[in-house]
């Protein structure tokens, strides 16, 4: 069953999301205070104008050195197909793609599967750190709900210390950072010299810019199906190549849509 929350004077839905190996459920439920949590010495703060592409650093370089890996967040199941099937048509006119990578919750790997198909029937690797944050308690619950089922983790949730985790085994920001940083690490250092395709959540794709550019500007929204394309080196260097490009939904109806991305949704 669909299950419903509000913000502000909008209601937004969440659909069911479990990983495509068991059967273990998986809802997603973030809050627009992701936003304001502070990793390090930088903070994300709304900004929805970051849609653009970075400075190519190593435009020069023949590739040989690093692996080229373009994250894609899923699109929504509620939507129709169109944004997905978009993407897909533009990664499938790129005859370099080698490998391709996705979480294992539903929405993400149901992307994965579109751009697969399109892409000469690549295989898709799930991999579980590649899931959005795990929420312990709240997980499943709906938001103006969740303060009076679970006030404990609730509060947690909403702490603003990045190492808290949340009751019921969910995973502080900190956790999350770790995990899913660590994954594109070693996806990369499997594919040096490659072009490989991620397809992953918005909570992720925030914590893998934050390890690019620790001291970065505000990334904004993480719209459905944009691609944000990593540079990965030996010795931790990471940079940014593009970052939220929807260039590819200018023909659909969903290029301003891009349910949630803002921290409101995985």
């Amino acid at each position: 069953m669909t299950s419903s929350f509000l913000v502000g004077l909008a209601q937004f839905h969440i659909a069911p999301d479990r990983p495509v190996t068991n059967n273990n459920s998986t809802l997603q439920f973030f809050s627009r205070r992701f936003n304001s949590f502070r990793f390090g010495p930088s903070k994300f703060t709304r900004n929805s104008s970051l849609n653009v592409a970075m400075a190519d650093s190593d435009s020069n370089s023949s590739g040989a050195d690093y692996a080229e890996i373009m994250v894609i967040r899923h699109g929504e199941t509620a939507w129709n197909a169109d944004g997905r099937i978009q993407v897909a048509n533009r990664l499938s006119k790129d005859p370099k793609i080698s490998h391709l990578y996705s979480s294992d919750l539903k929405r993400a790997y149901e992307t994965a599967q579109i751009i697969a198909a399109r892409c000469g029937g690549l295989n898709v690797v799930t991999d579980p750190d590649l899931r959005e944050r795990q929420l312990g308690d709240l997980q499943g619950l709906v938001l103006r709900e969740a303060a009076k089922l679970s006030p404990e983790a609730y509060r947690a949730f909403n702490s603003h210390r990045t190492c808290q985790d949340i009751p019921g085994g969910g995973e502080s920001l900190d956790q999350l950072y770790d995990r899913c940083t660590a994954a594109l690490e070693r996806i990369g250092g499997k594919h040096k010299g490659e072009r490989v395709v991620v397809v992953t959540h918005g909570g992720v794709i925030r914590s893998l810019y934050q390890r690019a550019c620790p001291n970065g500007r505000s990334i904004g929204k993480v719209s459905n199906t944009s691609i944000n394309t990593f540079h990965l080196y030996d010795e931790d260097k990471w940079t940014i190549k593009l970052w939220g490009d929807v260039s590819h939904l200018k023909e659909t109806d969903y290029l301003e849509s891009g349910f949630g991305g803002d921290g409101t949704s995985g």
